[in-house]
C-alpha cells in the first residue's frame, strides 16, 4: 500500500501530467527545446528514483511487466505525436492536438490500468508496479517529444529554445 506521501505525490504528477501535456496539447500551445525536455525528464527522474527505491526484492516476472509497460507506453507516445498538427508562429512551431490525440491519452492511461490490473490477476504486480508510474509516463512523454522534434526537423519548422513572448 503506497504511503501519503507517495499518493500526494502520484496526485501531483497527475495534474502535471494532465496540465502541461494534455490539456497543453488540445487546446494548442508553443513550443520550445526547453518544455519538450523538462516535463519528461522531471517524470523519469522522480519516476526513476521511486523505481530504483522499489527494486530490491523484485521479481523477473515483475521486471517484465515493467518492460512490456514502457515498450507500449513508448509505442503510444509516437501515435500521440502523428496525431497533432505542428505549424510554424511565433518563431517557433505551434502544436495542436486533435480528438485523437485526447483518445491515445486515454488508451495511454487504461493500457497502464490494465497492465497493472493483469499483473495483479497473475500474481506479478508488487511495488516496483505502483512505483513505476510516473517513470513510464516520462518515458511515453519522452518519446512523444522526440517524435515530435524529429517531425519538426523533418519539416523544417523552427524550433525556439525558450517560449517566446506573444505580441499583444
Amino acid at each position: 500500500m503506497p504511503s501519503a506521501a507517495n499518493v500526494l505525490l502520484y496526485l501531483a504528477i497527475a495534474g502535471l501530467v494532465l496540465y502541461r501535456v494534455v490539456y497543453q496539447q488540445v487546446h494548442g500551445t508553443l513550443l520550445n527545446r526547453r518544455t519538450l525536455v523538462t516535463t519528461p525528464l522531471l517524470l523519469v527522474a522522480v519516476g526513476g528514483y521511486l523505481a530504483l527505491k522499489a527494486l530490491p526484492g523484485t521479481s523477473a516476472d515483475e521486471l517484465g511487466l515493467l518492460a512490456a509497460d514502457l515498450l507500449v507506453l513508448a509505442g503510444l507516445g509516437v501515435l500521440r505525436s502523428t496525431t497533432t498538427t505542428l505549424t510554424a508562429r511565433a518563431g517557433t512551431t505551434f502544436q495542436k492536438g486533435s480528438a485523437v490525440t485526447v483518445g491515445l491519452w486515454v488508451l495511454t492511461v487504461a493500457v497502464r490500468i490494465g497492465l497493472v490490473a493483469l499483473g495483479t490477476a497473475l500474481g506479478v504486480a508488487g511495488p516496483l508496479t505502483t512505483a513505476s508510474v510516473a517513470f513510464s509516463l516520462g518515458v511515453s512523454i519522452a518519446v512523444q517529444n522526440a517524435t515530435t522534434c524529429f517531425r519538426i526537423q523533418r519539416r523544417g519548422l523552427p524550433l525556439a529554445e525558450r517560449r517566446p513572448a506573444l505580441s499583444r
